[in-house]
């Protein structure tokens, strides 16, 4: 009789065992489950989205100062300027020439007293297509005129010019350039004054009430002087693209 009883006992015993084991692997089975899932899900990878190209106008700036953008105006004439600095129109090396001979000089002088290095592209415009002494009397590759260059330092006399000395010259032209920037507070003014004077930029800042070089109603040098800066930037750092044969010298300060 009790081992009938015995017999019914034990396979109710067994099966509560059996259930217990498979309740407890059931979420282990599961979580086996999702983390085998998760290793075999590829995730595909974001795709960026292609950045528009810059316009032209967008690319070109004055010591990092830009040009005013959607103004057709100063489009107009900045490409135009830039037209007349091509290879087809100049058919010369010798701003590369230039460059590759005083960049070298000019760059640790003018990062010393803390001017932008763009300023070494106005040596290019002052002298760099020409040589000799202006009809005005300016001279030197920064073309000082005797009594200002005499007033930063620089000798001018009949026996010394330093005028034509690119060290002393360019130190001169960065106390110049410093001492008009505290007052005008914009890079891109201070090479306009560089060309027209000081004083006369400052009057005519007040009388157009107008801070802004590229709204400004300027004569036609001093107008275009700007433009004609950023055309020489353009010109040395991507010769290739305005027709020029990359020299061998410039190698070192340009990648087309």
């Amino acid at each position: 009789m009790l081992k009938k009883h015995i017999v019914p006992f034990s396979v109710v015993a067994a099966l509560f065992i059996m259930a217990k084991v498979f309740a407890y692997q059931m979420p282990l089975a599961q979580k086996s489950l999702l983390k085998e899932e998760k290793l075999n899900t590829t995730i595909p990878p974001t795709e960026k989205p292609e950045e528009e190209p810059k316009s032209l106008m967008a690319q070109l700036n004055f010591a990092e100062e830009t040009l005013p953008l959607g103004d057709k105006r100063v489009e107009r004439k900045m490409k135009k300027i830039l037209a007349a600095h091509t290879y087809g129109n100049t058919q010369t090396h010798r701003l590369q020439r230039k460059a590759a001979e005083w960049f070298p000089i000019i760059e640790p002088i003018l990062a010393a007293y803390g001017i932008p290095d763009d300023f070494k592209y106005l040596a290019l415009v002052e002298s760099g297509m020409q040589g000799g002494v202006s009809p005005k009397g300016a001279a030197g590759v920064w073309q000082f005129m005797p009594g200002t260059a005499r007033s930063y330092g620089l000798k001018v006399n009949g026996r010394t010019d330093d005028r034509y000395n690119l060290r002393k010259s360019t130190v001169a032209a960065c106390k110049y350039i410093k001492e008009m920037y505290v007052g005008l507070e914009s890079w891109t003014l201070v090479a306009a004054a560089y060309n027209v004077g000081d004083g006369r930029l400052r009057k005519q800042i007040n009388n157009q009430n107008q801070d802004n070089y590229y709204k400004m109603k300027l004569n036609t040098e001093t107008g275009g002087y700007v433009y004609k800066v950023i055309s020489m930037k353009q010109i040395i750092e991507h010769p290739v693209r305005y027709g020029y044969a990359k020299p061998k010298e410039l190698l070192a300060y340009n990648a087309e």
